[in-house]
């Protein structure tokens, strides 16, 4: 049996127990796929990324959910570049890490903040019967159709397209009670990984906006804290024409509404990018089990 370092980071908070907790296995080096997938079934978070080396960057990201690879992840992004800031690993400055869409740059500034870059941004508004979308959220479609003039319903990407869905105010985002098979189909439709639907009703007044995402055909019937749906939503806020004169940073609060709350910080400009901190919350080992072995990881 091979014994593996394995972690929960909590990304997107200083807090442990909070934000977006993502399984880091620092060395995966030799790891097989049926592997990699068993270990994040065992750990049970929304994504787990496994570091590896790469030919053509720094180091190599994959991405699991308990149920199958994704092709990026933004906290869990963050997440392991925290720790390996944290085990000193890496210094502060400029990396690079490649992924499935591409090579990627990171900033990890020196009070253990890291900035992904993510992919660059695509935007294509939809036109989507309100009636349906308030049926596959479970609220009044009026929630949703009130702002639908100023903010239409869109599918935005930085690397993992997500329906973009304002809603009026906090209280009506609140109110959402998925219905994970129709938010499924809505997905398969519009080849999308879930929707994020947000408010610019936040609770704290220096935050931009507050969101809430859910990809059940990713496994995750609601995500605490999305880097790479708040990067696409950036860029969906600057295509629409949101503000007056757009900032130079936004905030996003995301994870209240699971008793994970957490913060990201989003920039948009010749690139786009999400920067937040993450904490360890565990730190500890796997046994796993040797390649096409059907017996499932140990903790």
């Amino acid at each position: 049996m091979d014994i593996r370092r394995a972690l929960l980071v909590d990304a997107f908070t200083a807090e442990p127990l909070a934000g977006n907790a993502a399984g880091v296995v620092p060395e995966a080096n030799d790891l097989a796929t049926d592997q990699m997938r068993a270990i994040a079934r065992e750990l049970a978070v929304s994504e787990t990324a496994f570091v590896l080396p790469s030919e053509t960057a720094d180091r190599r990201l994959r991405y699991f959910t308990p149920s199958q690879e994704v092709d990026l992840c933004g906290h869990a992004t963050i997440a392991a570049y925290a720790h390996l800031y944290e085990d000193g690993a890496v210094d502060p400055g400029e990396h690079t890490v490649e992924t499935h869409v591409g090579v990627l740059d990171i900033e990890i500034e020196d009070d253990g903040t890291v900035w992904m870059t993510q992919e660059s941004p695509s935007v294509r508004r939809v036109a989507i019967d309100y009636e349906r979308l308030g049926e596959a959220l479970g609220v009044d479609p009026a929630t949703l159709s009130d702002v639908g003039a100023d903010a239409p319903t869109a599918v935005a990407s930085t690397g993992l397209p997500f329906l973009m869905v304002p809603v009026n105010f906090l209280e009506n985002l609140g109110r959402i009670d998925p219905d994970p098979a129709a938010i499924e189909a809505l997905g398969d439709e519009y080849d999308v990984a879930g929707v994020y639907a947000f408010t610019f009703d936040a609770l704290s007044a220096d935050a931009t906006l507050h969101a809430r995402a859910f990809a059940p055909g990713l496994g995750v019937t609601e995500d605490p804290v999305t880097g790479t749906a708040a990067g696409a939503c950036g860029a969906y806020l600057r295509e629409i024409g949101a503000f007056d004169e757009f900032p130079d940073e936004m905030r996003f609060e995301q994870g209240h509404y699971l008793d994970r709350p957490g913060r990201i910080r989003v920039r948009v400009g010749a690139d786009v990018r999400v920067g937040g901190r993450a904490v360890t919350s565990l730190d500890g080992r796997l046994t796993v089990p040797p390649e096409d072995d059907d017996d499932i990881v140990e903790a």
